[in-house]
């Protein structure tokens, strides 16, 4: 009896819209050198790039996995350690590894610790969880301090990224080298981020996060797949550090403290958390509000700390939830309904802001640096920080936008209300 076989071919369509989308921050990312041009642009582009790399595989944990870890410096930090001793190696020709597969190295020592401590910190969820990974990066924190022979005590340990003769004229001591190296790993790296997202391991993540007694019902083991995660994300992380260590030439114990874990939560939340690009917004934001925001005043750690705040009450899916709800907004063509509210209740919130800046601008001069004079430049004009003009000007302004807010609120919560409303029973009807 002759059996007949059929063969069915199905089509799948390319998905367009992600491609343009991975096309356009490739794009980015070579372009941006270019058009920031001035100054430490470059120094500040790489650190984003490194720190960008760093929050996507934290959010792997708590966006993924809502894993809540204190502790995820460590795995950054040691790959950062162990890839500044392979270039000294180097240097020396006792590794022959070139500079631009250093990252690897982080990656896999990042790993290795991951395999290390993840075995124990992954035998509990929620608080316990995160106690154990606080434990954890104060107990290597500590070791940092008396090994002096492989974390080089308080100074650290330092290298040079230029070993050997260049290739192809490439010898990585012109930053704008090593920063096509870090953009090349962050595209390598996110896309292997991104592709996790999408594999059955990353699916029973999310479901593991949203309600692990299913899951182990379903016959899964929950505490592997937060083990096999943690190992993943401390591989990404394992090469953040690692080009931390070639852009810096220098690694620390600050960058296995519980100082730089909690930096990157904060960088991730303040993004989104459940949006894969929203912990490269956060790197960005983060990054400026550390790194170019110090630069002009002495208060930057207070305007972090209060934009945090703001984002975990008026925004708790971060700044990405926010844009993507506005482009929802956009794609029904209904934002010119909500726009002219929209604008009063920012022209309120800048108003008071600008009002909050003085006074803590001049509040800081006063209490910090009176000693040179009473008289400081802001924005271009110079105020008496102990004389009343100024502090009228502050209470001014902080009432104007106080009571614009109050007024404008009302109106815009009403009109957004009603346009979502409108947005969902489409969609609604759509789907019936």
């Amino acid at each position: 009896m002759n059996t007949i076989t059929t063969t069915t071919m199905k089509y799948t369509p390319l998905n367009l819209g992600r491609w343009l989308i991975w096309t356009l921050f490739a794009l980015i990312l070579i372009v941006a050198p270019l058009i920031f041009t001035k100054g430490a642009s470059l120094s500040v582009l790489c650190q984003m790039g490194t720190v960008m790399i760093f929050a996507l595989s934290y959010n792997m944990l708590l966006g993924q996995g809502g894993m809540l870890s204190f502790g995820h410096a460590v795995y950054s930090g040691l790959g950062a350690f162990f890839a500044i001793h392979a270039m000294n190696l180097a240097t020396n020709g006792s590794l022959p590894v070139p500079v631009t597969f250093i990252p690897l190295v982080g990656g896999v020592a990042g790993m290795f610790f991951g395999v290390l401590f993840g075995y124990v910190t992954t035998k509990k969820s929620g608080t316990t969880f995160s106690m154990i990974t606080l434990g954890i990066v104060e107990l290597v924190f500590a070791c940092s301090l008396m090994f002096p022979g492989f974390f080089g005590g308080e100074g650290g340990i330092s290298t040079n990224r230029v070993i050997g003769e260049p290739v192809m004229g490439i010898s990585y001591g012109p930053q704008i080298q090593v920063y096509y190296l870090i953009a090349f790993w962050l595209f390598i790296a996110a896309i292997g981020m991104y592709a996790f997202t999408q594999t059955p391991l990353g699916r029973i993540t999310n479901a593991v996060r949203d309600n692990p007694e299913r899951v182990e019902f379903i016959g899964y083991n929950t505490q592997w797949v937060r083990y096999l995660t943690l190992i993943l994300s401390a591989f990404f992380a394992g090469i953040s550090g690692a080009l931390s260590a070639i852009n810096f030439e220098i690694v620390t114990a600050e960058n296995v403290s519980a100082i730089r874990s909690g930096a990157v939560l904060l960088f991730t939340f303040i993004g989104g958390v459940g949006f894969f690009f929203g912990p490269m917004i956060g790197a960005v934001i983060g990054v400026f509000l550390t790194v170019l925001l110090s630069e002009f005043t002495k208060a930057w750690q207070l305007y972090l700390g209060a934009f945090f705040i703001l984002i975990v009450m008026y925004a708790p899916g971060g700044i990405a939830s926010v844009l993507m709800m506005n482009l929802r907004v956009v794609k029904a063509g209904k934002y010119k309904r909500v726009w002219p509210s929209l604008a009063a209740v920012c022209t309120a919130v800048l108003i008071g802001f600008l009002g909050i800046v003085i006074g803590i601008e001049m509040l800081y001069h006063l209490t910090l640096d009176s000693a040179n004079g009473t008289t400081m430049k802001l924005f271009g004009f110079m105020v008496d920080t102990a004389a009343l003009p100024g502090w009228l000007v502050v209470a001014i302004l902080a009432a104007i936008g106080a009571i614009g807010f109050r007024l404008t609120k009302g109106s815009f919560q009403k009109t957004w209300s009603e346009v979502n409303t409108e947005i969902e029973e489409s969609m609604r009807r759509a789907t019936a």
